[in-house]
């Protein structure tokens, strides 16, 4: 991670492309061993699953001296994302909403259309909208002209660690918008943070494939380097696939016998 090459959100630059989600965690204990592995910046907090622990992850979040990003996981409609948004506002003391409008329960993927409603309502009211969102490029679109601050498509579901399912279309998405586009959900291990980077994502947002990996620590700081392998491939530029050879020693003065 290098402020050379920084991530801008929301009129902030941050050195780390990979943001983390809380959830899951075994112990603070853990997580704060995570996090500190990652070198992430910016962790994501779901307002309608704290618990007795609250305090005590609010207490670790504010002393590593990382931005809270609040989410609205358990949302399935317009208005209770809207309502848990303002809730979240006023606990944090922040205008960052990661927006999540659950659609169906068995795949946790999103429901465009309340999505879309909740994304112009929260922007009009001054919050920056992290909306997480499938892999649609027109739907991410229509995100960004209602007011998102970034997009966040799914490379697939939520906790699945199925990697990126449809990477021409998470491209596509990365062309069709001009706001940050974080890969949400999906990551399993450290390749595919690598992929979302190289597809053009500007960051990563990653919790399961962390939280509950064997050893949390070691793919937290996995996906660290990973994340900044992907990014630099990308700006480096791959070379055009091909279906037949190219050597890549010209042919011209080799030696005939």
């Amino acid at each position: 991670m290098t402020m050379d090459d920084p991530l801008f959100l929301d009129g902030g630059e941050y050195a780390s492309r990979l943001i983390l989600g809380t959830g899951g965690a075994t112990s603070l204990d853990v997580l704060e061993r995570a996090i500190t592995a990652s070198g992430a910046e910016i962790v994501t907090v779901a307002l309608r699953r704290v618990g007795t622990h609250t305090q005590g992850l609010v207490a670790l979040l504010d002393r590593l001296g990382l931005r809270i990003l609040p989410n609205t996981a358990g949302c399935y409609t317009a208005a209770d994302a809207v309502r848990t948004a303002r809730m979240a506002r006023e606990a944090f003391g922040t205008n960052w909403i990661k927006l999540e409008v659950i659609g169906d329960e068995r795949t946790l993927l999103p429901d465009a259309i309340e999505l879309l409603a909740a994304t112009g309502t929260l922007a009009d009211e001054g919050f920056a909208v992290f909306a997480y969102t499938g892999d649609d490029p027109i739907l991410a679109r229509r995100l960004a002209d209602a007011g998102a601050t970034a997009v966040m498509p799914a490379g697939s579901p939520i906790g699945s660690g199925l990697g990126i399912g449809n990477p021409y279309h998470i491209a596509l998405i990365r062309e069709f918008v001009e706001v940050p586009v974080i890969l949400d959900a999906g990551i399993g291990t450290a390749s595919d943070a690598a992929l979302a980077l190289e597809l053009g994502c500007d960051a990563v947002l990653v919790a399961s494939a962390i939280t509950r990996a064997a050893d949390p620590v070691a793919m937290a700081a996995a996906m660290r380097h990973a994340v900044l392998g992907g990014r630099l491939a990308a700006r480096a530029g791959r070379i055009p696939r091909r279906r037949e050879a190219w050597p890549s020693t010209a042919n011209i003065g080799i030696a005939e016998w």
